[in-house]
């Protein structure tokens, strides 16, 4: 796993170009998870700044070699793994922005609603979005969430 924290400007709040924004970790309100089936990008959100971290599915990294367990060549665990090491990611936010180019994201929200009931309640939408710039897919969910929480009387 990758971690580095961004202004929209690219830099840290400390002023280096990776600087880990602490603050943001101990109470994320409002993450956006880019997802496909290779990785899932988390941005921690913040009024002025953004944390990044990316997870990668294991399953596209490493060669595994056929066994019984498994049917035509590929391990049913794997992606049950990556989707739950995704929702453990997010588990702190009190509202989740998922978006990605596939299906990963609609699988994503399935697991969601059987494995985490609580992480399904959080999450406030789910966006078809293609490869954006971390500033882009930042100020989509900055756009997404002040619209959201409008709705739900937050603000």
């Amino acid at each position: 796993m990758v971690t580095a924290g961004a202004t929209a400007s690219g830099r840290g709040p400390n002023g280096g170009p990776f600087a880990k924004y602490t603050a943001m970790t101990a109470n994320p309100h409002h993450v956006a998870v880019w997802l496909d089936h290779k990785e899932a990008r988390i941005f921690r959100i913040a009024d002025e700044t953004f944390e990044e971290s990316t997870l990668r599915d294991p399953q596209h990294h490493v060669r595994r070699e056929t066994s019984r367990q498994a049917v035509d060549g590929k391990h049913p665990q794997d992606p049950k793994q990556f989707l739950h090491d995704v929702a453990r990611a997010v588990d702190a936010a009190d509202e989740v922005l998922v978006v990605g180019p596939s299906s990963a994201k609609l699988q994503f929200i399935k697991y969601a609603h059987a494995h985490d009931p609580k992480l399904a309640q959080r999450i406030v939408g789910v966006e078809t979005v293609d490869h954006p710039t971390d500033p882009q897919l930042v100020a989509f969910a900055r756009h997404y969430f002040r619209g959201a929480d409008r709705m739900l009387g937050l603000t």
